[in-house]
């Protein structure tokens, strides 16, 4: 595993990295991804008391061809046993092929054997519903909520590939139907646009989740910060939870997403690095910074 593709730069803003697609950058120049990084300082709001929040990883596929592990599977593998050791709580996603999201399955279940009630957000894409529900059928073993990831409809290549749908108000109810129905809470990830908000006032999911895919989705110049100050309260009032992710890095920038209103922070590239550098102690580091409060 030498051939990383991120360049361990001292801080992960989006500048070293540089439209590297395949890779750990972003289109437009890595736009929205440095955006993502910036805005957390402009919008920064410390509570006068620490506010208690939950530090997850993000959901990630693509081990080897965005970051240059050798072997797919024991990305997974290395990234979800490293996150439960540190005290991170987990998401899995899925991808093309199939395989990607078995994996995820995979190797929550085999850390299972150190942590025998772990439990994992699941975020799936908008398929044909039908497919939707064969994958949540997948993964309920292993998941304490399932999620659609309405944005990557945005990705045109795996739009095209595997024939992702936008998916209207009507689908999205159906769909978090079911999923009550089997005990499972409903997300629904991507929220970044207005007409995603819009769906969300239909729509009531239990968990509302801000993300721009880490800036490598198309949709509108902009960060996660910012829409998560423009929007926080119109997004509470309609959804059980708020989650965000999207640049942030240290515990100033968990506790504003908490001031306003984020119940859960999510990471996703320091994670995927640090195992890339030391999958022993580097995550066990970022938790002791970003938890800082706690002490």
């Amino acid at each position: 595993m030498s051939d990383f593709k991120c360049h361990f730069c001292e801080v992960c803003n989006g500048t070293g990295c540089i439209g590297e697609m395949p890779g750990m950058g972003g289109p437009n120049n890595s736009a929205n991804f440095i955006l993502n990084y910036d805005a957390w300082e402009e919008v920064k709001k410390i509570p006068a008391e620490p506010i208690p929040v939950h530090v997850r990883l993000s959901p990630m596929t693509g081990g080897e061809q965005n970051v240059g592990y050798d072997d797919e599977r024991q990305f997974y593998f290395d990234l979800i046993d490293a996150c439960d050791e540190a005290g991170v709580e987990l998401s899995i996603g899925d991808g093309c092929p199939d395989e990607k999201l078995l994996f995820g399955i995979e190797a929550v279940q085999d850390r299972r054997k150190v942590h025998p009630d772990l439990k994992t957000a699941v975020f799936i894409k908008p398929y044909p519903d039908e497919k939707i529900l064969e994958r949540s059928e997948w993964a309920s073993p292993v998941a304490e909520c399932i999620g659609i990831d309405i944005d990557s409809y945005n990705i045109v290549t795996m739009r095209n590939l595997v024939h992702l749908e936008r998916k209207t108000v009507s689908q999205l109810n159906e769909i978090k139907k079911y999923l009550n129905s089997k005990g499972f809470p409903f997300a629904i990830k991507g929220i970044f646009t207005q007409a995603d908000l819009e769906i969300i006032k239909e729509v009531h999911p239990d968990i509302a989740y801000i993300s721009n895919h880490g800036g490598r989705v198309e949709t509108r110049k902009g960060s996660t910060a910012r829409f998560l100050a423009s929007y926080s309260q119109e997004l509470r009032s309609n959804s059980g939870e708020l989650w965000v992710d999207g640049g942030i890095r240290n515990a100033e920038q968990v506790q504003t997403a908490a001031s306003y209103g984020a119940s859960t922070v999510l990471l996703g590239r320091p994670f995927a690095t640090a195992i890339c550098r030391d999958k022993e102690n580097e995550i066990k580091n970022i938790m002791k910074k970003l938890r800082t409060w706690e002490s």
